[in-house]
């Protein structure tokens, strides 16, 4: 029987639900099925949305590069972000990935007039007195190992916080650190596919 839940990862912890490197994990806030495990990862300092499951149909499929697909993220970046440096993000540029050069595809950016509706981060990011903060959404149809942070900082405002909040259909809406929602194979396929199978 297929499974699917998505939660809020806190951050601090591993997307993954064991570690030998005594940090936090998956599993010190959710309890699952033991063949139930991530549909992609989010990075240790990141948070928000991700899936779980144990349909590997759905984990390959969402996973295939070639299989484009919404993924929308609210990100805090240190300093008045300004419309050149969104511009550049957008259009795409050369990334060192894992060591790679690698060019990030186009991507749809706007800078947030105030911030998304979410708690402060536990732990709270480091605030400058005399440095301002902005809010940008972004919506990448790819994710790189640490894209939006190599992004954001090669324009020159790096990112203090990062939080993925929809994928496709999916959203976090006003779900909150560390909670949990298991959903239906008819409802998650409608809101990642359109549809009720793929």
């Amino acid at each position: 029987m297929f499974r699917y839940f998505i939660i809020y990862k806190p951050c601090q912890t591993l997307s993954q639900f064991t570690s030998t490197l005594n940090k936090k994990t998956l599993a010190d806030y959710f309890s699952v099925p033991k063949n139930v495990y991530p549909v992609g990862r989010l990075d240790e300092d990141s948070e928000g949305l991700m899936i779980l499951t144990n349909d590997k149909k759905l984990n390959q499929y969402l996973l295939n590069p070639e299989n484009e697909h919404d993924r929308e993220y609210w990100v805090q970046v240190e300093g008045n972000i300004s419309d050149d440096a969104v511009i550049q993000m957008q259009q795409g540029f050369q990334l060192n990935i894992k060591g790679r050069t690698e060019k990030t595809k186009s991507c749809k950016i706007e800078i947030l007039d105030k911030a998304p509706q979410v708690d402060e981060r536990i732990p709270p990011i480091r605030y400058r007195v005399n440095i301002p903060t902005s809010w940008i959404k972004i919506i990448l149809k790819e994710g790189k190992n640490r894209q939006i942070r190599k992004m954001t900082a090669k324009v020159g405002f790096p990112t203090l916080r990062l939080i993925r909040s929809r994928i496709v259909d999916i959203e976090l809406k006003n779900m909150q650190p560390a909670t949990m929602i298991e959903l239906s194979q008819k409802s998650i396929y409608k809101k990642l596919f359109h549809a009720t199978d793929i």
